[in-house]
């Protein structure tokens, strides 16, 4: 068989070192489309992207060819050094090590994509930290609770 053909939606969740604040309305626009641009670069397709000041949710249709742990990688370590070149926080801007990563079907995409595009609404009733482990504990992912978004000492 000469082609690939595969259908992988992925639905990445990460946050802002130590779930800070730091993502501002102004700005937090610009941040989107330039990580939709690293997206794209990588051969990837974003479907939606939101968060609220302390994380991001992603949904990308991934091309098999990366991993998602090297996408990763490229878009946080861009993004930080978009953030901290455009000087956008006092400090230095840097994303919490690790990230969620969720599969799901196409006939899921729909609700998906509505359910990151309500971010705001959803976490003035829910914790990001209760947010992350229902995710956890939904998609049965083995994790080990002192090391769930654990704070940098």
């Amino acid at each position: 068989m000469a082609d690939t053909y595969c259908q992988l939606y992925i639905h990445y969740v990460f946050a802002v070192q130590n779930r800070a604040s730091l993502i501002q309305p102004r700005w937090k626009d610009s941040l989107y489309q330039y990580m939709i641009g690293i997206v794209e670069n990588n051969h990837h397709r974003m479907y939606s992207i939101d968060g609220t000041s302390n994380h991001l949710h992603l949904l990308v249709s991934m091309n098999p060819k990366q991993s998602p742990s090297d996408l990763m990688y490229h878009l946080k370590r861009g993004a930080s050094l978009w953030v901290n070149n455009e000087h956008l926080v006092s400090g230095k801007f840097s994303w919490q090590e690790g990230f969620g990563a969720f599969s799901y079907g196409k006939s899921q995409i729909a609700q998906l994509i509505h359910y990151i595009q309500a971010q705001e609404q959803h976490h003035k009733k829910q914790t990001f930290q209760d947010e992350y482990l229902q995710f956890l504990k939904l998609f049965e992912v083995e994790f080990d609770p002192r090391y769930v978004l654990k704070e940098i000492e």
